[in-house]
Protein backbone atom coordinates (compact mmCIF):
# COMPACT_ATOMS: atom_id res chain seq x y z
CA UNK A 1 0.00 0.00 0.00
CA UNK A 2 2.89 2.36 0.76
CA UNK A 3 4.44 1.88 -2.68
CA UNK A 4 1.11 2.15 -4.46
CA UNK A 5 0.21 5.37 -2.64
CA UNK A 6 3.64 6.90 -3.21
CA UNK A 7 3.52 6.03 -6.90
CA UNK A 8 0.02 7.45 -7.31
CA UNK A 9 0.79 10.79 -5.69
CA UNK A 10 4.42 11.05 -6.82
CA UNK A 11 3.65 10.37 -10.46
CA UNK A 12 0.71 12.77 -10.33
CA UNK A 13 2.85 15.56 -8.89
CA UNK A 14 5.72 14.92 -11.32
CA UNK A 15 3.38 14.92 -14.31
CA UNK A 16 1.68 18.10 -13.09
CA UNK A 17 5.04 19.89 -12.73
CA UNK A 18 6.12 18.76 -16.21
CA UNK A 19 2.76 19.77 -17.68
CA UNK A 20 3.15 23.24 -16.18
CA UNK A 21 6.53 23.73 -17.84
CA UNK A 22 5.22 22.30 -21.13
CA UNK A 23 2.29 24.71 -20.92
CA UNK A 24 4.64 27.63 -20.39
CA UNK A 25 6.66 26.53 -23.41
CA UNK A 26 3.58 26.08 -25.62
CA UNK A 27 2.14 29.46 -24.61
CA UNK A 28 5.35 31.29 -25.49
CA UNK A 29 6.46 32.05 -21.92
CA UNK A 30 9.94 31.39 -20.60
CA UNK A 31 9.62 27.80 -19.32
CA UNK A 32 12.95 27.87 -17.48
CA UNK A 33 12.56 31.28 -15.86
CA UNK A 34 10.90 32.38 -12.63
CA UNK A 35 7.43 31.09 -13.61
CA UNK A 36 8.85 27.56 -13.47
CA UNK A 37 9.06 27.93 -9.70
CA UNK A 38 5.30 28.37 -9.34
CA UNK A 39 4.92 24.59 -9.06
CA UNK A 40 7.68 24.12 -6.48
CA UNK A 41 5.04 23.47 -3.82
CA UNK A 42 3.30 20.67 -5.74
CA UNK A 43 5.61 17.83 -4.53
CA UNK A 44 5.35 18.84 -0.84
CA UNK A 45 1.56 18.99 -1.18
CA UNK A 46 1.64 15.54 -2.80
CA UNK A 47 3.73 14.28 0.13
CA UNK A 48 1.20 15.48 2.69
CA UNK A 49 -1.72 14.23 0.57
CA UNK A 50 -0.16 10.77 0.23
CA UNK A 51 0.44 10.55 3.98
CA UNK A 52 -3.11 11.67 4.69
CA UNK A 53 -4.48 9.10 2.21
CA UNK A 54 -2.40 6.38 3.88
CA UNK A 55 -3.70 7.44 7.28
CA UNK A 56 -7.29 7.11 6.08
CA UNK A 57 -6.53 3.66 4.63
CA UNK A 58 -5.15 2.33 7.91
CA UNK A 59 -7.89 3.70 10.16
CA UNK A 60 -8.44 3.53 13.13
CA UNK A 61 -4.90 2.64 14.28
CA UNK A 62 -3.06 4.60 11.57
CA UNK A 63 -0.12 3.55 9.39
CA UNK A 64 2.59 4.04 11.98
CA UNK A 65 5.68 6.21 11.81
CA UNK A 66 7.74 4.08 9.38
CA UNK A 67 4.99 3.75 6.82
CA UNK A 68 3.96 7.40 7.05
CA UNK A 69 7.50 8.75 6.68
CA UNK A 70 8.38 6.13 4.06
CA UNK A 71 5.38 7.09 1.96
CA UNK A 72 6.31 10.76 2.19
CA UNK A 73 9.96 10.22 1.29
CA UNK A 74 9.11 7.91 -1.60
CA UNK A 75 6.49 10.34 -2.91
CA UNK A 76 9.01 13.21 -2.78
CA UNK A 77 11.68 11.19 -4.61
CA UNK A 78 9.30 10.05 -7.34
CA UNK A 79 7.79 13.52 -7.86
CA UNK A 80 11.18 15.26 -7.92
CA UNK A 81 12.64 12.66 -10.28
CA UNK A 82 9.80 12.90 -12.77
CA UNK A 83 9.83 16.68 -12.61
CA UNK A 84 13.60 16.81 -13.19
CA UNK A 85 13.31 14.38 -16.10
CA UNK A 86 10.49 16.49 -17.50
CA UNK A 87 12.57 19.66 -17.32
CA UNK A 88 15.48 17.93 -19.04
CA UNK A 89 13.26 16.45 -21.73
CA UNK A 90 11.53 19.75 -22.41
CA UNK A 91 14.88 21.55 -22.52
CA UNK A 92 15.98 19.06 -25.18
CA UNK A 93 12.74 19.51 -27.11
CA UNK A 94 12.86 23.31 -26.85
CA UNK A 95 16.46 23.32 -28.01
CA UNK A 96 19.56 25.19 -26.94
CA UNK A 97 18.16 28.48 -28.27
CA UNK A 98 15.40 28.49 -25.63
CA UNK A 99 17.88 27.63 -22.87
CA UNK A 100 20.12 30.48 -24.05
CA UNK A 101 17.17 32.91 -24.06
CA UNK A 102 16.32 31.86 -20.52
CA UNK A 103 19.94 32.22 -19.48
CA UNK A 104 20.06 35.74 -20.95
CA UNK A 105 16.88 36.69 -19.09
CA UNK A 106 18.30 35.34 -15.80
CA UNK A 107 21.56 37.24 -16.34
CA UNK A 108 19.60 40.43 -17.01
CA UNK A 109 17.67 39.99 -13.75
CA UNK A 110 20.89 39.33 -11.82
CA UNK A 111 22.62 42.34 -13.36
CA UNK A 112 19.61 44.48 -12.44
CA UNK A 113 20.03 43.51 -8.80
CA UNK A 114 23.74 44.24 -8.69
CA UNK A 115 23.25 47.25 -6.42
CA UNK A 116 21.44 45.06 -3.89
CA UNK A 117 24.31 42.59 -3.92
CA UNK A 118 26.94 45.29 -3.43
CA UNK A 119 25.19 46.73 -0.35
CA UNK A 120 25.65 43.47 1.52
CA UNK A 121 28.91 42.43 3.18
CA UNK A 122 30.75 40.14 0.77
CA UNK A 123 28.21 41.06 -1.88
CA UNK A 124 30.69 41.62 -4.68
CA UNK A 125 32.01 38.06 -4.45
CA UNK A 126 28.48 36.70 -4.14
CA UNK A 127 27.40 38.68 -7.22
CA UNK A 128 30.36 37.37 -9.23
CA UNK A 129 29.60 33.78 -8.20
CA UNK A 130 25.96 34.27 -9.17
CA UNK A 131 26.90 35.60 -12.61
CA UNK A 132 29.39 32.76 -13.17
CA UNK A 133 26.77 30.21 -12.14
CA UNK A 134 24.19 31.70 -14.48
CA UNK A 135 26.63 31.70 -17.40
CA UNK A 136 27.15 27.96 -16.88
CA UNK A 137 23.43 27.11 -17.05
CA UNK A 138 22.54 24.26 -19.39
CA UNK A 139 19.77 21.65 -19.71
CA UNK A 140 21.42 19.31 -17.20
CA UNK A 141 21.87 22.14 -14.71
CA UNK A 142 18.23 23.19 -15.03
CA UNK A 143 17.06 19.62 -14.46
CA UNK A 144 19.38 19.12 -11.49
CA UNK A 145 18.25 22.41 -9.95
CA UNK A 146 14.60 21.47 -10.39
CA UNK A 147 15.18 18.01 -8.92
CA UNK A 148 17.10 19.27 -5.90
CA UNK A 149 14.65 22.04 -5.00
CA UNK A 150 11.58 19.82 -5.25
CA UNK A 151 13.26 16.94 -3.43
CA UNK A 152 14.41 19.22 -0.63
CA UNK A 153 10.98 20.79 -0.13
CA UNK A 154 9.30 17.39 -0.33
CA UNK A 155 11.64 15.83 2.22
CA UNK A 156 11.27 18.80 4.54
CA UNK A 157 7.54 18.15 4.78
CA UNK A 158 7.66 14.36 4.75
CA UNK A 159 9.11 14.06 8.27
CA UNK A 160 6.75 16.40 10.15
CA UNK A 161 3.86 15.17 8.04
CA UNK A 162 4.74 11.56 8.81
CA UNK A 163 4.96 12.29 12.51
CA UNK A 164 1.67 14.16 12.57
CA UNK A 165 -0.21 11.69 10.34
CA UNK A 166 1.10 8.44 11.86
CA UNK A 167 -2.13 7.79 13.82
Amino acid sequence: MVLRTALRFGVGAGVLCTAWIAGLLLLGNDPFGPKRLMVIFVPPLAVIASQWFLKRYFQPEGPGLKRAIGTGVLTAVIAASLSGLGVYGLAQVAGPEQVEKSKAAMLKIAEGSRADFLRQPGGKEQYERTIQGLRAVNAQGLAADDFMKKLLFGLLLSFPGGIFLRR
